[in-house]
């Protein structure tokens, strides 16, 4: 059941932030138009050819005011009515050469008012965190699209984060104490001052801004001299079903046969069914089990092992 408190926290958020945009808004009541009007300018700049079905459809707006709007609008010699379609059934609209000089103004005046009255007063760390926080709270109600991965290095700060991230994921998903969190920063720590040979190396998915998940192979902590070992994989929530945790191994396996490497093993557990999952699909083999009890929970450990050679 939903905390009450957390309930209270999205109200109070969104009357604070509705004032926000009242604030933003204010460039637009400065012209002749209205907000609506603006709206659907701006999302004909987006959308090219389109039709006022399509608009309404994309603005949530009903279909009697919308055509009340873009009538309006065509009146004005904003909008323009192209011939219909070869069925008869769409009428199809753009922006005329004036409408898209209106919405450039319109772009500017927002640019100019999101920079004075949100991201100007602020110093650089509070404006990275505040668009990083929007960037995230979009991420994580929006639905899923297509948006464009990147596998990185991690960057300074980004290994605290991952510890934090996964320490606080495990914790809430499987109920592990804080002997995991101190486990996965000494793993951490021992991939950063490990020598450069044999090779190792650690990646960041990254998601328009957003650290998406990470993975890291170095040699494998027995010391069997020709044996990678596959660390902390994990995949943030919001990004899930998207295929990265594949990705990852996917990389890592590369990187480990390219490297020389003759094998690369990893260590679970099989509480972790999706992880397990692309383990399989990416050629590894259950070569032996052990339970334990770790992190506050009774667990069955498993080796996985890859052979790159007969």
């Amino acid at each position: 059941m939903t905390d009450p408190a957390d309930i209270a926290q999205v109200r109070s958020f969104n009357r604070f932030y509705t004032k926000i945009i009242g604030l933003l808004d204010e460039g637009m009541h400065k012209t002749q138009y209205s907000l609506s009007e603006a709206r659907v300018i701006y999302e004909l700049s987006t959308s090219g050819v389109t039709t006022a079905a399509q608009v309404a459809a994309a603005l949530g707006m009903d279909r009697g005011q919308m055509s009340r709007l873009m009538a309006k609008l065509v009146d004005q010699g904003l909008v323009a009515n192209l011939p219909r379609s070869d069925d008869g059934r769409a009428n199809p609209v753009e922006l005329t050469s004036e409408g898209r000089g209106v919405s450039a103004r319109f772009n500017a005046m927002s640019d100019a008012a999101a920079a004075e009255t949100l991201l100007d007063p602020l110093d650089d760390f509070r404006r990275r965190d505040l668009v990083g926080s929007m960037r995230r709270i979009s991420a994580i109600l929006d639905e899923a699209k297509d948006a464009t991965l990147v596998l990185r290095a991690a960057r300074i700060g980004e290994i605290g984060w991952l510890i934090h991230r996964q320490g606080l994921l495990y914790h809430l998903e499987q109920g592990w104490n804080g002997e995991f969190e101190t486990l996965i920063t000494r793993i951490y720590a021992d991939f950063e001052t490990a020598p450069k040979t044999p090779p190792k190396h650690l990646w960041v998915a990254e998601i328009e801004g957003e650290v998406a998940g990470s993975v890291f192979v170095v040699p494998a902590e027995d010391g069997e001299e020709g044996t990678a070992q596959l660390r902390m994989l994990y995949v943030e929530p919001m990004f899930r079903g998207r295929g990265i945790g594949a990705r990852l191994v996917a990389e890592a396996v590369s990187f480990a046969k390219a490297s020389g490497y003759e094998r690369i093993m990893l260590w679970t557990q099989d509480c972790l069914a999706s992880a397990r999952s692309i383990y399989q699909k990416a050629g590894f083999v259950l070569a032996r089990e052990e339970r334990h009890h770790s992190f506050g929970a009774d667990l069955n450990g498993q080796f996985w092992l890859l052979e790159f050679r007969a």
